[in-house]
């Protein structure tokens, strides 16, 4: 008699196999149960499985060329897409993009031109596994961490695009890719991808309802950032705060200012700017963050950090932390050494002193452990004076951004340090009028976050009512 697996085990995590039914890899993660059972699944279907690599006319992908390097350009170049840079809703931003020169597009990347209709494919890190079609008629190149897909006339590239996105989609991207530091999967594993072999009409109707779910995704987004935007105007009103028109025509960009009246820096756009800044009113009196802090000031850990698994003390970084002030769940990590002076306590805030600068966080659950790098900074706050969410709300408003904007250097990577951090101006009204914007924008980004889950959820179910059409459990009309 063989020897079984006991049943109280996860047998996703400890499982036997046959040496016959190794399939692809010698690799644990590759020959888990939960993929072969998959591929059964999908085997048990009336449509044949093809692949990408025999549904394409090439598939590709690009280089980068070194960071800061002679490829580049600031205008005029062509467009070079990263995989951080196309969503999975096919929006790409160009004013966003790096541009190289053209005749590096047209010479030493010209296998890697982009054209309408081509399939991406994040190939390599945090990215990996998403799936876009770039959809534009501009020339435009990708860099080594994008597989691109030219596919046949017999799949519809926005039906492959609604496939991968599927659990079953991920699920097969899950197991080719190598769970390493830097996870990744090479072309000749991306042009192994089983794909659904369905007719035009049956890709079509799957295209149309993920199309939908998309759509009624973005409605909501919408709603919610109307109301996350209007938090701005609600927050100066209640300050009293009117911000002057700036204007930008050459009059107005010249000034003269006494070298006794120089404030920190001899930097002509930082005096100016920072004159703007005082002239500011409130009704409530102004006071900096030194008046309502305790101590100077910590910088965080650096150290090395690797993947992140349940129960583990987590290390955020400025890349974790969003625009709204809140923390990613994607590509979360660990810290390898914890020192509890850099443990984060309930209502810390912390501020970005480099790249990212100005973001803010401010930590509210205990149930994640967490300590904090190094490019960011932790202030103690006197809680008899401010209240810690009313400085983080402030610190997410385009009064604080305009400080931000002026105060940082435009280094390589923009800085801020304590010292200046310190120096940030800030109107405090009682205790009790503090509570009261506090309660009332918690309410608004309540609001938003509920409208955002709710078109998650939305085209949640478009994608499974694709998988459910695949797999023959929804009859395509």
């Amino acid at each position: 008699m063989s020897y079984q697996v006991p049943q109280y085990i996860n047998k996703d995590k400890v499982f036997i196999i046959n040496r016959s039914e190794i399939e692809g890899r010698l690799d644990a993660h590759y020959n888990k149960p939960l993929y072969s059972e998959l591929f059964r699944l999908l085997s048990r279907q009336s449509f044949e499985i093809g692949t990408l690599k025999e549904n394409c006319v090439c598939l590709f992908s690009g280089i980068t060329p070194k960071s800061g390097g002679d490829a580049y350009v600031q205008s005029g170049g062509i467009p070079f897409v990263r995989s951080g840079d196309f969503s999975d809703t096919n929006t790409i931003d160009f004013s966003q993009l790096l541009q190289i020169k053209k005749e590096i597009h047209e010479g030493v990347m010209h296998n890697s031109q982009l054209q309408r209709g081509d399939l991406l494919i994040a190939i390599v890190g945090a990215t990996i596994g998403k799936v876009g079609v770039f959809q534009y008629d501009t020339e435009a190149n990708i860099n080594q961490a994008i597989c691109a897909v030219r596919l046949k006339s017999t799949l519809n590239p926005y039906y492959v695009q609604a496939f991968l996105q599927t659990s079953i989609g991920q699920t097969i991207i899950e197991r080719i890719k190598r769970p390493v530091a830097r996870a990744n999967i090479n072309l000749e594993e991306v042009g192994q991808l089983p794909i659904p072999m369905l007719g035009a009409r049956e890709q079509q109707q799957i295209v149309r309802t993920i199309e939908k779910g998309r759509l009624h995704k973005q409605e909501k987004e919408q709603e919610a950032q109307k109301l996350l935007k209007s938090i701005d105007a609600y927050l100066l009103g209640k300050l009293g705060v009117v911000l002057p028109e700036i204007k930008t025509d050459l009059s107005d960009r010249m000034f003269i200012v006494r070298r006794s009246e120089l404030e920190d820096r001899l930097d002509a756009r930082f005096n100016k700017d920072i004159a703007y800044l005082r002239k500011l009113q409130s009704k409530y009196p102004w006071v900096t963050l030194n008046d309502v802090v305790i101590g100077v000031g910590h910088y965080g850990a650096n150290e090395s950090a690797t993947n992140y698994n349940v129960g583990d003390i987590r290390y955020i970084r400025i890349t974790d932390i969003d625009e709204q002030g809140n923390l990613k769940t994607t590509d979360k990590k660990s810290a390898v050494n914890v020192d509890d002076a850099y443990m984060l306590n309930y209502n810390d805030i912390l501020f970005a002193r480099s790249g990212s600068v100005g973001r803010c966080y401010i930590h509210k659950d205990l149930s994640d452990p967490a300590i904090f790098a190094g490019y960011l900074i932790r202030f103690d706050l006197d809680t008899s004076i401010i209240n810690p969410d009313y400085l983080f709300y402030y610190c997410n408003s385009k009064l604080y951004r305009l400080w931000v904007d002026t105060i940082q250097r435009p280094a390589v990577q923009a800085n801020i340090n304590a010292k200046e951090y310190k120096k940030l101006p800030i109107p405090l009204p009682s205790l009790s009028k503090q509570q009261e914007i506090v309660d009332h924008i918690t309410s608004i980004r309540q609001q938003a976050k509920n409208l955002q889950e709710e078109g998650l959820s939305i085209l949640e179910r478009a994608k499974k009512n694709v998988e459910q059409m695949i797999i023959g459990d929804t009859e395509i009309d």
